[in-house]
């Protein structure tokens, strides 16, 4: 189709050229997306050669899903070669992200409902129905920044909780999304000072054994109530180098034992109390972590939920702590022996 004389096209020329409805060309014309070259004697639109193009761009914008706001950014800047393009798309590949997620926990919610026996798939839909899809972790850091002492530097607590929470992963399976929906019951369950359970159990510890060693109503292994001279800083800081030395040894399926890992666990409970490193200390530190109460449960729906790696479970922060608390008792034992 010529253009007219003018070399302007009418708006249903323009259309026609670009395989669309008048009324599409009208609504971006309306919205400042196509502007028009000029008006005819009549009133009637006009758009030069350049507005195919244009019109073109805009509809490519569109099937991106992008709101209109950002289409007229990236118009703004020569025709989309600039920052807002850029901007733009990689907004919308993080929410299609997102949405991926969210469609990948629901499928296999779904899985995990589908191929539950039947007297349990009431049970199991309540608590996979109590966490959004991928789920967040909040309700986990809240369990922990409860139980942690109260003076811990906000440095010291997003480093635990890095450690202790759990992220969902991107594509769980089904047994990933039951685990995590029975971890958020867990935490969000009333404490009652005992160990584990299958819903809920006390907030404390890191390890995994039960026990009874905290005072009325704290809810708090005896180390968080050491004084006004405890640096739980500098426990935690230890702690998480003493983790991760011991889960070489629980990766690898080594029964506890003296060594680096556990010099450096109770250097790191010395230090944090201002106390030497003695054997007298060792026996006392022993006695409280053996009465401290631990949430078996917690860690070994987080273990679910982290998976495996190279074929085997990843050692979690509770496991570590276990296992030196093991190597800590037996060497107490052995010199009582």
């Amino acid at each position: 189709m010529p253009a007219s004389p003018d070399g302007l096209w009418s708006i249903g020329e323009l259309s026609e050229r670009a395989g669309v409805t008048v009324k599409t060309v009208r609504f971006y014309s309306d919205r400042g997306l196509l502007p028009e070259a000029a008006r005819s004697a009549g009133g009637h639109r006009r758009y030069g050669p350049d507005a195919l193009d244009r019109l073109r761009l805009i509809r490519s914008l569109r099937a991106l899903d992008l709101p209109l706001p950002q289409v007229h950014r990236v118009l703004a800047e020569d025709e989309g070669a600039g920052r807002a393009l850029e901007d733009a798309v990689a907004g919308q590949l993080r929410e299609l992200g997102q949405r991926m997620r969210e469609l990948r926990w629901r499928e296999a919610g779904l899985r995990l409902v589908h191929e539950s026996p039947v007297e349990e798939r009431t049970d199991r839909l309540r608590l996979i129905g109590a966490v959004a899809g991928p789920p967040g972790t909040d309700a986990l850091a809240r369990f922990w920044r409860g139980w942690l002492p109260p003076r811990m530097p906000a440095r010291a607590v997003s480093a635990f909780l890095e450690r202790a929470v759990p992220q969902p992963p991107d594509d769980p399976t089904p047994a990933q999304v039951l685990a995590f929906a029975r971890l958020h019951a867990f935490v969000a369950g009333p404490c009652t000072g005992s160990g584990s359970g299958s819903g809920t159990g006390s907030r404390s510890g890191t390890g995994s054994r039960s026990g009874t060693g905290t005072s009325s109503g704290t809810g708090q292994p005896a180390v968080h109530r050491a004084g006004a001279h405890f640096r739980p800083a500098v426990l935690y800081d230890g702690l998480a180098e003493a983790y991760d030395l011991a889960a070489v040894h629980v990766l690898r399926g080594r029964a506890p034992h003296a060594g680096e890992a556990l010099d450096c666990f109770v250097s790191a409970y010395a230090a944090s109390y201002g106390a030497p490193d003695t054997a007298d200390f060792r026996r006392v530190l022993a006695g409280r972590l053996a009465t401290d109460p631990r949430i078996d449960r917690y860690w070994e729906l987080t273990a679910e939920v982290i998976g495996s790696k190279d074929g085997r479970p990843v050692p979690t922060p509770g496991a570590a702590h276990d296992w030196l608390v093991a190597a800590l008792t037996g060497q107490e034992d052995g010199r009582a022996a």
